[in-house]
C-alpha cells in the first residue's frame, strides 16, 4: 500500500524548511532508520529518517526546494513490485490551486438573478492577486516549478516557460534557472525584469515616499537567502526594532585568569581518558554563570505580562558557521566543571558547524555570550538574543599599558560589553552585573567557591 512521507516537524516552532537534498532516489529501497533526505531549518541542516520500510516510489518535492510546509507529502513509499497509484498525493501542484479556479470563473454566469447582480462574476477573477509576477507559462499553460526556481528566475529575468524542468515529473529546479542565467541564449527577459521602474511618475502625494528597489547594474551573481539567513536577518532585525537596547563596557585584566587555565592544563593528563583542555572562553562562560547565580534579575526574559526569572543558568555561546550564526547551549553551566564545560563546548560547535545540533540543543538559554576576541576584534556591541533580557560581548585578551599603583605596567586586558534590555535590565543593574564579573574574573579563585 503506497504510503506518504510527510515533511517532518524538527523543532517545536518549525511551520516550513528546505528540503536540501535527497540521499535516496526513486527505486531504491527504503528501511526503517535510513537517512533518506537532509532538511535545513532556520537553524541547522538536519537528516531524516525513515519510519516504514519500501520503496521509494516517487519524489514530490526537488532538492532544493524552499518554503515545504510541515505535514506535506515529499516523496511516496510502496511495496517491492508496487505501482505508484496515479492519485499519490502531489505536492507541487498544490503550490497553486487558484489560477485554474480563478480562469473557470468567468464563464460561469449567476442563476437568473437582478442586472446589478451580475457585474459581480466578472469582477471575481481580477481580484486575487499572484505571489509574483505572471510569466507566459501561468497564463496558459502552467509551469511546475519550484519556490526557489520561481524566485530565481524572477531575479535574474528568466522566463520559465522557455525552460525544461530537470526535476521529479518535469519540475523546474534551481539548477534549471542556474543554467539558463550563465546561458542567456536561452531565456527571456520577463517583463518584470525589463522595467525595473515605472515609466511615468506618479500623482504629486505630499510627505515622503516609499524608496523604490535598488536596480543593481553592475556584474554580479545571485546568492539564494537559505533559510538561516532569513530567520537570522527577521530575528535580528526584531530585536533590534522592538528591544530598548542600552549597553555597559568595561575593561577586564586577565593574567590572573589566564594563568589560571594555563595552570589547570599543566596539570591534565598527557593522555587517556581525562585528558582536559581548558580555554579562556570557558573560563569566561564559567565566570558569566556565577555571576548569573548571585544577581538572577539578569538572567531573565520580558513577556507583557511579567518578568521570566530562569531557574536554570543555562548558557547560548554564539558559534559561527558557514551560512550564519547559532548559539548552542551549555545548561546548567553554574553546576558545571571548567573541564566539563570545555568539553561540551568543543562538542557543540564542531556539530554546529556540521549542522548536527538537536533542537533542544540550540533552542533555549536565559543569557548569551558572544565572543569574537579569536579574531583579534577589540570590543564590539551585540544585539540581544530574544527573548533574552542581555548577551555579553568579549573582545580580544591583548596586552595594554596600565597604571598600577601609580606606575606604568603591561597587563593582558580584554574589553567586555553588555548588552540589556533596558525593560528587564535597568543600567545600575547591568552596571552591578558587569562589575562583579570583573571582579571575578581578575580574582579567578572566586570561582572554586
Amino acid at each position: 500500500m503506497a504510503t506518504n512521507i510527510l515533511m517532518p516537524a524538527l523543532s517545536p516552532t518549525m511551520t516550513e524548511g528546505t528540503l536540501a537534498r535527497w540521499l535516496k532516489k526513486e527505486g531504491d529501497t527504503v528501511r526503517a532508520g535510513d537517512i533518506i533526505a537532509e532538511i535545513e531549518t532556520d537553524k541547522a541542516t538536519m537528516e531524516v529518517e525513515a519510519v516504514d520500510e519500501g520503496v521509494l516510489g516517487r519524489l514530490l518535492v526537488a532538492d532544493g526546494t524552499e518554503g515545504v510546509q510541515v505535514n506535506q507529502p515529499i516523496a511516496v513509499l510502496v511495496e517491492p513490485g508496487e505501482a505508484v497509484p496515479d492519485d499519490a498525493g502531489s505536492a507541487p501542484a498544490a503550490a497553486a490551486p487558484a489560477a485554474p479556479q480563478a480562469a473557470s470563473s468567468p464563464p460561469t454566469p449567476a442563476p437568473v438573478a437582478p442586472a446589478p447582480v451580475a457585474p459581480a462574476p466578472a469582477s471575481t477573477p481580477q481580484a486575487p492577486q499572484p505571489a509574483m509576477p505572471m510569466t507566459k507559462a501561468d497564463s496558459g499553460d502552467r509551469v511546475i516549478a519550484s519556490p526557489l526556481a520561481k524566485r530565481m528566475a524572477q531575479q535574474a529575468g528568466v522566463d520559465l516557460a522557455t525552460l525544461s524542468g530537470s526535476g521529479p515529473g518535469g519540475r523546474i529546479v534551481r539548477a534549471d534557472v542556474e543554467a539558463a542565467s550563465r546561458g542567456g541564449s536561452q531565456a527571456e527577459k520577463s517583463p518584470a525584469a525589463a522595467a525595473p521602474t515605472p515609466a511615468a511618475p506618479g500623482p504629486a502625494v505630499p510627505g515622503p515616499r516609499p524608496a523604490a528597489a535598488p536596480v543593481i547594474t553592475a556584474p554580479h551573481k545571485l546568492v539564494p537567502h537559505s533559510s538561516m539567513r532569513r530567520v537570522i536577518a527577521r530575528r535580528l532585525t526584531e530585536a533590534k526594532s522592538s528591544i530598548p537596547h542600552f549597553y555597559v563596557s568595561m575593561d577586564i585584566e586577565v593574567d590572573a585568569l589566564w594563568k589560571l587555565g594555563e595552570d589547570l592544563n599543566a596539570r591534565s593528563p598527557k593522555e587517556g581518558e581525562g585528558r582536559y583542555t581548558v580555554t579562556l572562553n570557558d573560563l569566561i562562560i564559567k565566570a558569566a554563570s556565577v555571576i548569573l547565580r548571585r544577581i538572577p534579575r539578569v538572567n531573565a526574559a520580558w513577556t507583557d505580562e511579567a518578568t521570566v526569572l530562569f531557574d536554570d543558568v543555562d548558557i547560548s555561546v554564539a558559534v559561527a558557521i558557514p551560512d550564519g550564526l547559532i548559539t548552542p547551549i551549555i545548561r546548567r553551566a553554574d553546576q558545571k566543571g571548567l573541564a566539563t564545560i570545555g568539553a561540551e563546548m568543543r562538542d557543540l560547535a564542531a556539530r554546529a558547524k556540521a549542522g548536527k545540533l538537536k533542537p533542544e540543543e540550540f533552542q533555549g538559554g536565559g543569557f548569551s555570550i558572544s565572543n569574537m576576541g579569536m579574531f583579534g576584534v577589540s570590543h564590539f556591541s551585540a544585539i540581544i538574543n530574544p527573548p533574552q533580557a542581555a548577551i555579553l560581548a568579549v573582545g580580544a585578551a591583548a596586552p595594554r599599558p596600565v597604571v598600577k599603583d601609580g606606575a606604568l605596567a603591561i597587563a593582558r586586558v580584554m574589553t567586555c560589553t553588555l548588552s540589556c534590555d533596558h525593560r528587564v535590565v535597568d543600567g545600575a543593574l547591568g552596571a552591578e552585573w558587569l562589575r562583579a564579573f570583573k571582579r571575578l574574573c581578575e580574582d579567578p579563585l572566586g570561582l572554586l567557591l
